[in-house]
């Protein structure tokens, strides 16, 4: 934990009960705060009350003398409308942060050179977090690795001079840390994503843009209008500005060749190995995380070490296991047609397992995809729609279950011959079979591992079918 000092001897209110306000009420009383918490849910306030916290309705506290509000990032600041406790925050001229400014106010009290890299973009987050943190690590850096990525930031072991923080963030966090000054800030991409919470497509952006305006080095994807034109805006008002490309070369910047990534002319790193990383849109996500690694110390070799070695993110386009001429691909992440559709398009022939609770607009996004997919395999609640939309583009079965899909998905990779991929890459939200994408990736993995002569990648997690 990172006990929270900047706020010692002061009143703090906090609302939002789950796990990351959980942490930070935890942190807050730790760092010696006189903490007031609450929730909507009354199970939230008990459970926090189970843990010596002092709850208590924040309507009825006395507002002026807080010092600070925090606000659990998923609770409405702005937009459909300010949540109630934002209004009696605004109306009290009370500061209302999140967890991760509170992070930067520890990092600057304790360790304020110590690196830190920040994380944002529409597109990639997670997998250029992760993938950051296996790169410093395997260079033998002390390496943090949290915020929206699943770790609540302040869990983490307090700064100190040598410590490496690898902080994911949304949007939803950015806006609530109004100091954020990270080492190096990434901003990957930017299309319409979270408008229900952010108002207009415009405004998304501008919180975004926080996030690299604060950073020593602004390392900024530019395949996007929007992130082109904060590219500008940063570089003439004097922020050192890292460009990244996967559509044009640059002279100054990082930009990739297929899988071979490039700073000027000198290759900086080649991809085509390691099938973790597999294509276009993973090509800019590590061009993301080797410019950030270099920016805080490291060699260009030990860059290339720790790529080589990245065993990827789980449940994101991850190779679980091989047989032959066939790989097993854990992709039980993609929830919907966008998200599936980097996956099928880095694989040339496809034995596809796809289906689960439907989204708005279904697969027909995939259809300039469907050339790869050799036959599908269609799940859950989706597969008669599915069908319906493949129709005569691409061999289909409606399989049902997870079990009977891989099965009879292997078994026809097998007989094909080539170098082939069985994926599960739903395009599905997972609730009509299972708890969430985790456990329905796991069982995949479990699955897989069953299979008579495959050669796993990954260990399954014992117990789960």
């Amino acid at each position: 934990m990172i006990p929270v000092t900047t706020f010692k001897g002061q009143k703090v209110a906090l609302f939002g009960l789950g796990g990351s306000g959980l942490a930070t009420a935890e942190a807050l009383k730790a760092g010696g705060a006189e903490v007031f918490v609450w929730d909507d849910n009354p199970d939230s306030v008990e459970k926090a009350r189970g843990r010596g916290l002092e709850a208590c309705d924040l309507s009825q506290i006395d507002w002026p003398r807080m010092a600070a509000f925090v606000l659990s990032p998923g609770v409405p600041l702005t937009h459909p409308k300010p949540h109630w406790t934002v209004d009696l925050a605004h109306a009290n001229g009370v500061e209302i942060i999140g967890d991760v400014e509170l992070f930067v106010r520890e990092r600057r009290a304790h360790a304020e050179g110590c690196p830190f890299i920040a994380i944002t973009g529409t597109n990639g987050k997670s997998t250029t977090t992760a993938l950051i943190a296996h790169i410093l690590k395997q260079a033998g850096r002390d390496t943090q690795l949290g915020g929206n990525i699943g770790t609540a930031v302040l869990t983490l072991e307090p700064p100190v001079a040598d410590r490496f923080y690898v902080v994911e963030c949304s949007s939803y966090q950015i806006d609530l840390a109004p100091t954020l000054d990270a080492t190096a800030g990434i901003l990957l991409n930017l299309t319409p994503d979270h408008l229900d919470r952010h108002g207009t497509m415009q405004h998304y952006a501008e919180i975004k843009e926080r996030l690299v305006a604060g950073a020593d080095t602004a390392i900024v994807g530019v395949d996007d209008s929007y992130c082109e034109r904060i590219a500008e805006r940063l570089e003439r008002a004097g922020n050192r500005v890292l460009r990244i490309s996967r559509r044009q070369k640059l002279a100054d910047g990082l930009y990739n060749d297929a899988q071979r990534i490039f700073r000027g002319d000198e290759l900086i790193a080649d991809l085509s190995g390691i099938q973790t990383l597999r294509g276009s849109h993973n090509a800019q996500n590590a061009a993301a995380a080797i410019a950030a690694c270099l920016a805080v110390g490291l060699s260009v070799d030990e860059v290339r070490r720790g790529l080589a070695s990245f065993a990827g993110l789980k449940h994101r386009m991850q190779p679980v296991g091989r047989r032959g001429k066939v790989v097993f691909v854990n992709d039980s992440k993609a929830t919907n047609a966008e998200a599936s559709a980097p996956a099928l398009s880095s694989y040339d022939r496809i034995y596809w397992i796809a289906g689960g609770l439907p989204k708005e607009g279904g697969i027909t996004a995939l259809s300039p995809l469907f050339s790869r997919i050799a036959k599908a395999y269609l799940i859950g609640e989706a597969a008669s729609s599915f069908a319906a939309t493949l129709g005569t583009a691409v061999p289909f079965e409606i399989s049902g279950t997870l079990d009977r899909a891989l099965a009879h998905a292997s078994r026809d990779a097998e007989a094909d011959g080539a170098e082939v991929a069985v994926m599960l890459s739903p395009a599905c939200a997972s609730f009509d079979q299972y708890k969430n994408f985790e456990v329905r990736g796991e069982s995949f993995v479990s699955l897989v591992a069953a299979l008579e002569g495959v050669t796993m990648l990954v260990q399954p997690i014992t117990g789960v079918t």
